[in-house]
């Protein structure tokens, strides 16, 4: 989302960003939307009660919004540099992209026709494998084009995922108390896109250090027969200070089944017999119950489902995605605290 930008542009620009969309929430909140025999309904009434019908669907808006935001700034720059070199923007992308295509070999052509298993005779379709390899390789450089003029550029994103609020309650963490960005994850531990996610948190742990906070709480699928069962474990380990070592070796491990998770325990050097003990009775079960129901109050459906500073993002996301919304944050609250100063 960030690009070269001095630090003073980016801190006003956000912070004028902030400001601005605090107070619309504020004002947005208490604006009334119905009467029930004079009894008045605002904005806040509906997020309180009915958060779970809404935060998807603004997901779903943001991401248009972002997808639409991106062609836009891809739209400007290619304006941009086309201005700059004195040709328009036909003219610059001809030359840096389109003529740079190469039409395939006929030997990479009949690789790619045998690679289709098609029923139709080559000579009918060669055309239109063609014509796909041309697009492929456009789409491609025009990419790689895209990329460059982009970091060459000084491009600053401020459009946010949506927000909910929640309590954190008991949620182990990992990191300082007071740091200046929160991210709460709510995963569960037999879901493959959580497992393909996770070194991406702990990438976020070690680049971030005392600036980031992340929170882990329980969402077991119910598809997923063993998930609920290794979250009560990782909670049991939770219970002997080794919540983060025994939750790292599930999503690892991906070993779930209850004898693998007393094991587990033990090569953890924890307390055999008293994590068997919280297993086998359930001492989790209302903790682990608890991070479910309010998963289900969001109207989260599926996960991973992350929340930095409480702005929504789920989904098998990448590190990137990740990164840009913890700077974006970062940079929000830096220049919130400039603003404030003065």
């Amino acid at each position: 989302m960030f690009r070269r930008i001095s630090f003073r542009v980016c801190c006003l620009l956000v912070g004028i960003w902030v400001l601005s969309a605090v107070a619309s929430g504020q004002n947005q909140s208490g604006e009334v939307v119905a009467e029930i025999n004079g009894v008045k309904i605002t904005h806040a009434d509906i997020e309180k009660e009915q958060a779970s019908k809404l935060l998807q669907a603004r997901f779903q808006t943001y991401m248009a919004e972002q997808k639409a935001l991106e062609d836009l700034i891809d739209n400007r720059l290619l304006s941009m540099e086309a201005a700059k070199q004195h040709l328009t923007v036909a003219q610059l992308v001809d030359r840096e992209i389109t003529s740079k295509i190469k039409d395939p070999s006929e030997d990479q052509l009949q690789l790619y026709y045998e690679d289709t298993n098609s029923t139709d005779p080559y000579e009918v379709v060669r055309g239109k494998i063609i014509e796909l390899i041309r697009q492929r390789r456009t789409a491609k450089l025009r990419a790689a084009y895209l990329q460059q003029l982009r970091s060459q550029a000084n491009v600053l994103i401020t459009l946010a995922p949506p927000v909910a609020d929640f309590a954190l309650g008991d949620a182990p963490r990992l990191g300082r108390a007071d740091a200046p960005v929160k991210l709460v994850e709510f995963a569960d531990y037999e879901c493959p896109y959580c497992v393909k996610v996770f070194p991406h948190v702990v990438k976020l742990h070690e680049e971030f250090g005392d600036q980031l906070a992340i929170y882990f709480k329980d969402l077991p699928l119910p598809m997923h027969a063993q998930a609920r069962k290794a979250a009560e474990a990782a909670r049991c380990a939770g219970a002997q200070g080794k919540f983060w070592e025994y939750h790292d070796l599930l999503f690892s491990s991906r070993q779930l089944e209850i004898p693998q998770l007393k094991k587990d325990a033990r090569d953890l050097s924890l307390d055999g017999p008293r994590f068997d003990k919280c297993l086998d009775s359930g001492a989790q079960a209302a903790a682990v119950e608890k991070d479910f129901e309010q998963a289900k109050q969001l109207g989260l459906e599926g996960t991973p489902s992350f929340f930095v500073e409480g702005h929504f993002f789920s989904g098998g996301v990448d590190y990137a995605t990740l990164h840009d919304l913890v700077v974006q944050q970062l940079s929000a609250k830096k220049a919130t605290t400039q603003i404030s100063k003065k």
